[in-house]
């Protein structure tokens, strides 16, 4: 996946960070957590600037952000719910997983949109509980902005700061690389092998 990323990045430039970043939300093996890492990576070596990459970054992961909004003021609690029950193991999210976020957004309200977009576990699916609520749009959009971006930020000069002292971890990057990328297919093998587990506790709650 590392190379891949890398590969994506340096031949599409900007539209392939805002493409990784957008899939992202449809496919969670896909993390931010290394997307942006790399492009702050290569943008301190490629010539990219640091705020393009930080743009596309948010630009991606807020339409992702946004079509889950829809999905769930659109489409509704009960019939997303039904969706899921049905192909949630290949995604991996449950019903419990939009439990989750459903509780956060109702003791923090539009805060936890915001503050949602920094947390891993929750960060993909709270689109969903403020779209069953039907918040509107507007302040969704300006939460989900601010969270996106200071989240994206932080990620896209962590991989600055990585470029510009690669002499001194190179020796490190790639198993580092390789244990990110196999705890978050652990993460997403353990989902998919547990769904039927979690999905039964759903239909007898």
């Amino acid at each position: 996946m590392f190379d891949w990323i890398v590969n994506v990045v340096r031949s599409l430039g900007y539209p392939g960070v805002a493409l990784l970043t957008f899939l992202e939300n449809l496919v969670p093996p896909i993390p931010s957590e290394l997307v942006m890492p790399l492009a702050g990576f290569i943008a301190a070596r490629d010539g990219f600037t640091v705020w393009g990459a930080i743009a596309a970054g948010t630009g991606g992961s807020l339409a992702g952000a946004v079509g889950w909004y829809v999905i769930g003021r659109r489409v509704g609690e009960e019939r997303v719910r039904a969706f899921f029950r049905r192909h949630g193991r290949w995604v991996g999210l449950t019903g419990e997983d939009i439990d989750r976020s459903m509780k956060w957004f109702r003791r923090r309200g539009g805060v936890a949109v915001l503050v949602g977009r920094l947390v891993p576990a929750i960060r993909t699916f709270i689109s969903l509980p403020a779209g069953f609520a039907g918040m509107p749009f507007l302040p969704f959009l300006l939460y989900t902005l601010v969270g996106t971006a200071a989240w994206t930020a932080a990620l896209t000069y962590a991989g600055v700061f990585l470029g510009r002292n690669y002499d001194a971890v190179q020796d490190y990057l790639s198993p580092a690389t390789w244990v990110v990328i196999g705890g978050i297919v652990a993460w997403y093998l353990y989902k998919v092998i547990t769904y039927d587990s979690a999905a039964d506790r759903e239909r007898t709650a």
